[in-house]
C-alpha cells in the first residue's frame, strides 16, 4: 500500500490538485504493480512564510 506525501506551497486549484493526485496515483499504479485503490496521496499545503531557502522566507522572495 504505497502512501505519499506532497508538501507544496499553498495557492493550487481544486483542479490542479486533482491532476495531480491523478497523475501520481497513474505513475504509482505502473511502477508498483498495484491497484489505484491501494494508492494513498496526502498533499500538505503551508503558507510562504513558513518556508525558508537560502536564509530568506519564501514570502519575502
Amino acid at each position: 500500500m504505497p502512501v505519499v506525501q506532497i508538501d507544496m506551497l499553498e495557492g493550487r486549484t481544486l483542479e490542479q490538485k486533482r491532476e495531480l493526485v491523478k497523475k501520481v496515483t497513474e505513475v504509482i499504479v505502473e511502477t508498483a504493480n498495484c491497484p489505484p485503490e491501494a494508492v494513498t496521496i496526502i498533499i500538505r499545503e503551508m503558507p510562504k512564510e513558513h518556508l525558508g531557502k537560502a536564509g530568506k522566507l519564501r514570502s519575502d522572495m
